[in-house]
């Protein structure tokens, strides 16, 4: 295991491996790409690169093992879902009076913090901060240099300002590596802190054969359609849920054909009940939220005349024919609507009623 395992961005990973060589890796990084580019696992992969204890090199430029106890340790933390999760359930059997000082880390290296956003608003917040701040000042006992990585640009403001004091003044053996799909997230005082490395899209005609190395339960189809739907991020594009991803896309279709062909509403009312309360019901909004913005964007293509752009490619008829029904104007009314019921979501709504009032809108805008 080593660097070759990362996929896509070899220019990027060159340079980093070069500074590392030089000695120049920037004390704060700021890895930024689309999600699924490979951010977290390539910032886990050079906290094992400083830290590796046999310090290999390929093409002459320093790798890491993945064999020894630093590498091993420190490269449980890359299922990042997984050790979340069980940050979670520790800090559900914590008692009442603990749970609310205490926030969501991830640690399997003494040396190594991640630091993902907190549950349930999903932020970097000032607990966790803090904790890093304390945990930076303390000198490596088993590695060469302390790693801390946030997984997220979502800070609160006032944990967003205290890690600029980090930032400014880091100790040398510190290493800050901060994640962002979208760097404008960040505080510019932040950003202007921290070196820039963007990783960027992979091309499609590259997704597809590592589709049909690593995931045999896709057919040729199937695999066409999901180097598509990733929009150029591996990870996205090997752990992509397609039976999930087209449940929702039926239900997003149901919405799109009830807007343009005035049918029976019998068939989007039966639906849209399915997308009531609980926990369930908000995962499947969620879920057919992307899949109609995907269309959506597909449509947009298609009205703009660049066809050759669109995801659903196995939509690709029924998507000409929508795109003869409507207008930009339809289009940008019914990304609108489609933001309002997520800020529905956000106010407790009801979802089915969201909905409803949403395929309204879109049928409405239609024959207007």
């Amino acid at each position: 295991m080593g660097f070759s395992d990362f996929i896509g961005n070899e220019t990027a990973v060159r340079h980093l491996r070069e500074a590392i060589a030089a000695g120049r890796l920037p004390h704060s990084l700021l890895l930024a790409g689309p999600r699924g580019a490979g951010k977290y696992t390539l910032a886990v992969m050079l906290a094992q690169a400083v830290n590796c204890l046999e310090q290999p090199q390929t093409d002459g430029l320093p790798d890491f093992c993945g064999r020894c106890a630093n590498c091993e340790r420190i490269g449980q933390a890359l299922d990042l879902d997984a050790r979340v999760a069980e940050a979670i359930a520790a800090h559900e059997e914590l008692r009442e009076v603990d749970k609310k000082e205490t926030r969501i880390l991830v640690q399997t290296h003494p040396s190594v913090l991640v630091i993902p956003p907190d549950p349930p608003q999903l932020l970097i917040k000032m607990g966790q901060v803090r904790t890093m701040i304390r945990e930076v000042q303390r000198t490596p006992a088993e590695a060469r240099r302390s790693v801390f990585v946030f997984t997220s640009a979502s800070f609160m403001k006032e944990a967003a300002n205290s890690l600029l004091k980090v930032l400014e003044e880091p100790p040398p053996y510190a290493l800050i590596v901060l994640t962002a799909e979208n760097p404008g997230e960040l505080l510019p005082t932040i950003r202007s802190r921290t070196s820039l490395v963007r990783l960027g899209a992979i091309p499609t005609e590259e997704i597809e054969p590592l589709l049909a190395s690593r995931r045999n339960d896709l057919k040729p189809k199937e695999r066409a359609l999901v180097a598509r739907l990733a929009e150029g991020a591996v990870g996205r594009a090997l752990g992509f849920d397609l039976p999930g991803y087209l449940s929702a896309r039926t239900d997003a279709l149901v919405l799109l054909r009830n807007a343009l062909q005035a049918a029976d509403h019998s068939a989007l009312f039966r639906m849209t009940e399915t997308y009531r309360a609980g926990a369930e019901g908000q995962q499947k909004t969620v879920a057919l939220i992307k899949a109609m913005r995907s269309l959506l964007e597909d449509l947009l293509m298609v009205v703009s005349g660049a066809s050759g752009l669109i995801r659903n490619i196995d939509l690709e008829r029924e998507l000409d024919v929508m795109a003869g029904q409507v207008t930009l104007e339809w289009l940008e009314r019914a990304a609108r609507g489609l933001q309002a019921v997520e800020s529905g979501m956000r106010r407790n709504l009801l979802r089915n009623v969201s909905l409803d009032a949403f395929a309204t809108e879109l049928e409405g805008a239609a024959r207007g």
